[in-house]
């Protein structure tokens, strides 16, 4: 009976399937509890192979969340047995679960608001490598020494751990023994200051060696300086002894520490991520919830004005010099903070420190180099790393400022050395804006050092334009960082360098400005002059201009300095790199062009009316063409006796 219903069921329109829920709900069940499954291989009946599903009890048929009604499948789903729900169950959603979901999307906030995590712990116990996992980028030395640090300044960058994102701070090596005075002294002091702005802490400790003395002394430190800090033990290397079972006896000694719950994670390897990231997860969200919601919407509204191009792009300087010039002294001078760590010792800074700050709103990038400028091949460890790391930044820069020694260049009576011409030919060569800064100014003053002083802001300038000649108008300015005087002209060149780097010259200037240019010139032989038909500027940063010339003719080297020097001068485009390429448009392609025009005199036919039908009026109906001297073409027709002309 019920087969025999099922089977006028199937005669109809897909829409009566209603119906059959009905009645397949009725008290009286099937002969057997099981499923019935009807597909084309064990039934080939033409009845049921419209369904090619399964047939099941009435009640729990009905309830199948994996099935379309009475458990036949839908046209996305493919005929695989799905597992019943209990009747009493409600079909679960898929998705997160509310308790598993964000209360704060960390994406859209604005970075300066974005709460702080700052990585402590004794030396070599994987700071910068965790700092390098969690900003997805190697950007931090990491270099295994044991006795020595190399990490000396504070680095920052943006975390991200899932779909959080936090401000990460990686620090120095903690020695709470250091002797006053001393790096490791000044490093600790360092991370003391920075770590009362905080709130949140990442205590990292080496499993492999074990809870050490130092550990105990790094936690006290952090008790002492640390007020309203969360801090968060992490057990790192933990990838070796997870495989053997030893985690719990190290997470007991790390829990002596008294910073709670312990978590064992791997830098290197990723291991332990997950579980970092639902610890930090609750902290995170409850700091930003806290903060008054004025503040966000004031960021949301200055991000957009930002997309919108109402603030100025932002600017990238990189300070570049030999070891001990003063360049981390200049960058503390610009940012007018304790950025990163100063003294009379060559090559302290072996990382290649960023930070950002506003000038004239406008946001500049600042990335203080390391020192080594030139791979002599006698740097090992972190001193090699730092070279190759520095030349990498070289290429994401927009403005290098060469630093230079004023005491140097006053007793050597030389402006650069061999390492600083070639990193700036270097930077030449790469197509980046130039600025030379002349530091330690400070020291040539007295009436002893009065004409050392007239002598070198009178040499500086010129004995660089020798050595340099591939870039004419380089600007110098002439500072003392440790006084903090020539701050403000330093960063108005390095900006009016920036615009003329980025400067782009209308087509029609170009070319009025080529005619007055080419006429002055004094050409040897007229004949040979190059016909340039125009000028156009196809890129800027830094300005490229393609010069298109008629025939065969190709500008000389002379040419080109001539137009590369006219420019500098006419645009004050001095400071920067000019590219000028030439492009010669043949004259087959002119003549191929004339050639597809009409003869200066041709016939053309056209087609008669159907009211002319003698051969006479026929042999009349031509038309003639001529070509004036401009090119202008004048038709005569003639058409039923009337003359007619048109243009």
């Amino acid at each position: 009976m019920a087969v025999a219903f099922v089977r006028t069921i199937s005669r109809r329109s897909r829409r009566s399937i209603l119906s059959l829920s009905f009645h397949l709900s009725n008290p009286r069940p099937f002969p057997s509890a099981s499923p019935i499954a009807l597909t084309p291989k064990n039934y080939s009946g033409p009845a049921f192979a419209p369904f090619c599903g399964f047939l099941r009890p009435p009640a729990p048929c009905l309830r199948c969340p994996h099935r379309g009604l009475c458990g036949i499948p839908r046209s996305d789903d493919d005929l695989k047995v799905a597992p019943l729900a209990p009747p009493g169950d409600p079909p679960k959603k898929k998705g997160k679960s509310a308790k598993n979901k964000s209360r704060v999307d960390f994406t859209k906030v604005d970075p300066t608001l974005l709460p702080t995590v700052i990585l402590v712990g004794r030396p070599n116990v994987g700071k910068s490598a965790l700092f390098n996992r969690l900003i997805r980028r190697r950007e931090a030395l990491v270099y295994n020494t044991p006795d020595d640090h190399v990490t000396r300044d504070i680095r920052e960058g943006i975390a991200k751990l899932g779909d959080l994102r936090f401000r990460v701070l990686d620090s120095a090596g903690l020695e709470t023994a250091a002797t006053s005075g001393s790096i490791l002294h000044r490093t600790t002091e360092m991370t003391g200051n920075v770590l009362a702005r905080t709130k949140f802490a990442i205590f990292l400790i080496d499993v492999r060696d074990g809870l050490q003395p130092l550990d105990m002394e790094v936690g006290k430190w952090l008790r002492k300086h640390g007020h309203g800090i969360h801090t968060i033990v992490a057990m790192n290397k933990s990838e070796s002894l997870d495989e053997q079972g030893l985690l719990t006896a190290e997470a007991g000694q790390a829990y002596t520490l008294g910073f709670g719950d312990p978590i064992a994670i791997s830098a290197e390897t990723g291991f332990g991520m997950a579980e970092l990231y639902e610890t930090l997860r609750p902290l995170l969200e409850d700091y930003m919830l806290q903060l008054p919601s004025d503040n966000h919407a004031r960021d949301v509204i200055s991000s957009d004005a930002e997309e919108n191009g109402d603030c100025k792009s932002p600017l990238q300087l990189a300070i570049v010099g030999r070891p001990n010039v003063g360049k981390s002294t200049l960058l503390n001078a610009l940012l007018q903070e304790e950025r990163v760590l100063v003294g009379p010792e060559a090559g302290l800074t072996r990382d290649s420190i960023r930070a950002h700050f506003r000038f004239e709103e406008r946001t500049v990038f600042l990335v203080d180099t390391a020192g080594w400028l030139q791979r002599s091949g006698k740097e090992k460890g972190p001193a090699s790393l730092s070279v190759m790391q520095t030349r990498k930044n070289l290429m994401r820069a927009h403005v290098i400022a060469v630093v230079l020694d004023a005491e140097e260049i006053a007793k050597a009576k030389t402006s650069m050395k061999h390492s600083e011409v070639v990193i700036a030919r270097q930077a030449v060569e790469e197509g980046r804006a130039l600025v030379v800064i002349v530091n330690k100014m400070d020291l040539l003053r007295g009436k002893h050092n009065s004409i050392l002083h007239k002598k070198v802001i009178k040499a500086v300038p010129q004995e660089i334009q020798t050595i340099l000649p591939q870039v004419t108008g380089i600007p110098v300015v002439f500072v003392s960082a440790l006084e903090g005087r020539g701050r403000v002209a330093v960063m108005r060149q390095v900006v009016d360098t920036y615009q003329k780097w980025c400067l782009r010259l209308p087509t029609a200037r170009l070319n009025r400005w080529l005619r007055k240019v080419m006429s002055r010139h004094s050409w040897k032989d007229q004949a040979t002059q190059p016909k340039i038909k125009y000028f156009t500027q196809v890129k800027a940063r830094p300005p490229t201009f393609v010069a298109f010339l008629s025939g065969k003719t190709h500008l000389a080297d002379t040419d080109i300095r001539f137009l590369t020097k006219s420019l500098k001068e006419d645009f004050d485009l001095g400071g920067i790199p000019i590219r000028i390429t030439q492009h010669s448009v043949p004259r087959k392609a002119e003549l191929s062009k004339k050639s597809k025009k009409p003869s200066a005199r041709m016939n053309v036919r056209i087609l008669s009316e159907k009211r002319i039908a003698s051969t006479e009026l026929e042999k009349l109906m031509y038309v003639s063409v001529y070509y004036d001297s401009e090119d202008k073409c004048e038709v005569f027709k003639l058409r039923e006796g009337k003359y007619e002309m048109g243009l």
